[in-house]
């Protein structure tokens, strides 16, 4: 058996309209990648000014928010309130019922603001937890450099290079990793045993090791690795004219059933049309819904 993962599938995430105004690549929940337990939903979002996610409704999922460029305001019915900058990373939890809006704040330059979305399955016994935040600061997270300098890694969630990050972000166990390899740069991960393991690349073109081959992969491409193996292999050409930049994910798979119905990741079709029922009737986790509206969110509301 080989040491490293081989490559399983890579695609190229197309740009598609979402929100009132916002434009994503779905890196993740379209048909070619329903789901990868834990994981359900990855999106690149692109929200121009003027543009973003007014009033909507989770549950059942923690989302995780991480800021490329601008800054993004967020409001929910809980009372909470606050700002994430370019980055920064939000982890949500959903739980039983949440109504948030997540609005850019205007840039100086009337530049868009640019994140990644990830949504991470809950196991069924915290299906029902409280919703909660756990805000992630740039400055919080820890940074390193390897391979003379050609390699840098923010270690967002999880361990790399036998660096920690920040502890109990979230209540399903996740890495992220934020990688950035510079020409004639290699970068090697250990992956936990059994657990799924992908890519999403932002930057310049990733040579990935695969069945002994290197696989050279482009920008806004997803790369989902086999369970199989122990690493993930990735470098840089010495003679490329740019380095690239991917974010690597990994997680233990949850024994469950993952039903996604829009907004809401619950583990049966009864289940989805219980949250339907709920959030309609402002009941079970959804009380306070009813008649609530964001102060972020009141510009689409004129």
């Amino acid at each position: 058996m080989s040491i490293y993962r081989a490559i399983r599938a890579s695609f190229l995430a197309v740009e598609k309209a979402e929100g009132m105004g916002g434009r994503v690549r779905r890196a993740m929940g379209i048909p070619k990648l329903r789901n990868l337990s834990p994981f359900v939903l990855l999106d690149q979002f692109i929200i121009p000014p003027g543009a973003g996610f007014p009033e909507h409704p989770h549950r059942g999922q923690e989302t995780i928010t991480y800021i490329l460029q601008g800054s993004l305001d967020h409001e929910d019915f809980t009372g909470n309130a606050g700002t994430i900058k370019a980055g920064d990373l939000q982890f949500m939890t959903a739980g039983k019922g949440i109504m948030h809006a997540e609005i850019p704040r205007p840039t100086a330059d009337g530049s868009a603001t640019i994140g990644l979305q990830l949504w991470v399955d809950l196991p069924t016994h915290l299906k029902n937890v409280e919703p909660r935040y756990r805000d992630l600061r740039a400055s919080e997270i820890p940074n390193l450099a390897v391979d003379d300098g050609k390699v840098t890694v923010k270690v967002i969630s999880g361990q790399s290079y036998g660096v920690d990050s920040v502890k109990d972000l979230a209540y399903t166990p996740v890495w992220i990793l934020d990688v950035e390899i510079k020409p004639g740069g290699t970068f090697l991960q250990v992956i936990p045993d059994a657990w799924n393991a992908f890519i999403y690349t932002l930057n310049g073109t990733t040579n990935f090791l695969s069945s002994g081959e290197e696989m050279p992969i482009g920008k806004y491409h997803t790369v989902v690795f086999e369970t199989t193996g122990k690493s993930v292999s990735a470098k840089v050409a010495a003679d490329a004219k740019e380095g690239s930049r991917f974010i690597l994910i990994a997680g233990a798979p949850l024994d469950q059933e993952i039903v996604q119905y829009g907004p809401f990741v619950v583990n049966s079709m009864e289940e989805v049309r219980q949250a339907v029922i709920d959030f309609q009737l402002c009941q079970n986790g959804f009380e306070r819904a009813k008649g609530w509206e964001s102060d972020v969110g009141k510009k689409f509301r004129k």
